[in-house]
């Protein structure tokens, strides 16, 4: 692990702290975390993405698990979500060191905006469950939406958990406190899948995930009871909040990315 001061490491506990609460209400917690593991001294991009990863992971098997305990996500939808997930992780981490983010941005910042826009004007959107499709056809498009989340969450990552709950309410019709329950299955297939690629290319900082990691853990499982406790709404609200934070960040990034 890198030599840290005290102040670096009480600032990279609380982001992992905060990052892992707002990751299992509704996803997004990287918009905190890896750009505070970009903060510490001498760490790489990749480094910072990878080790990023493993903290991340360690929240979303706990919220996932805490998840399948009081909400009971469907399996059938969740399973190969997954697989398809991890997959796409897979190929986008291998993908990280080559594709510039500036690409995906601008894309990206008209999508939060339409979500957000489409949202506060939808007062009613995910209140309830109300699925568009049965059988084949649902898991199929689940699949879709795991691989193309996938390959972001491995090439990118800030977000990923919020854009799985928008594709699980918009497209798929569930309500927002079991899409954040599937998301939470699907973040941690994501995160794993990356893992397999970054581990064996010495990329991950083990003793700097295992820091930020644990205190991700401890946001998670808070989180993860409070958004069964307080429902969909509570889930809606936030989620408003996490994608009006990504809109800003966004914007911020293409800003000084044009004007340099």
């Amino acid at each position: 692990m890198p030599d840290l001061d005290t102040l670096t490491i009480v600032l990279l506990v609380l982001a992992g702290l905060t990052a892992g609460w707002v990751d299992a209400v509704v996803g997004g917690g990287g918009l905190i975390q890896l750009p505070a593991l970009l903060l510490v001294p001498g760490i790489s991009p990749v480094q910072a993405l990878a080790t990023n990863k493993l903290g991340s992971i360690m929240g979303t098997s706990t919220s996932a698990i805490t998840y399948y305990r009081r909400v009971g996500p469907d399996l059938t939808t969740a399973g190969p979500m997954a697989v398809a997930a991890l997959v796409g992780a897979f190929g986008g981490a291998a993908l990280a060191s080559r594709i510039p983010a500036e690409l995906f941005k601008p894309i990206i910042l008209v999508v939060l905006i339409g979500v957000a826009t489409y949202t506060v004007l939808k007062p009613k959107l995910g209140v309830h469950d109300n699925l568009r499709w049965e059988g084949n056809r649902h898991r199929w498009t689940a699949a879709g939406i795991g691989l193309v989340i996938g390959a972001y969450d491995g090439l990118l990552g800030p977000g990923t958990g919020t854009f799985l709950v928008i594709a699980l309410v918009s497209v798929l019709g569930y309500a927002f406190l079991p899409a954040s329950a599937l998301a939470k299955i699907v973040n941690f297939a994501t995160n794993l899948g990356a893992l397999l690629f970054f581990v064996p290319h010495g990329a991950v900082l083990w003793g700097l995930g295992l820091m930020i990691g644990a205190a991700n853990l401890v946001g998670a499982y808070v989180g993860a009871r409070m958004a069964v406790a307080k429902g969909s709404a509570f889930v809606r609200v936030i989620f408003v909040v996490v994608v009006g934070a990504l809109i800003v960040k966004l914007g911020y990034d293409v800003w000084h990315d044009w004007a340099s």
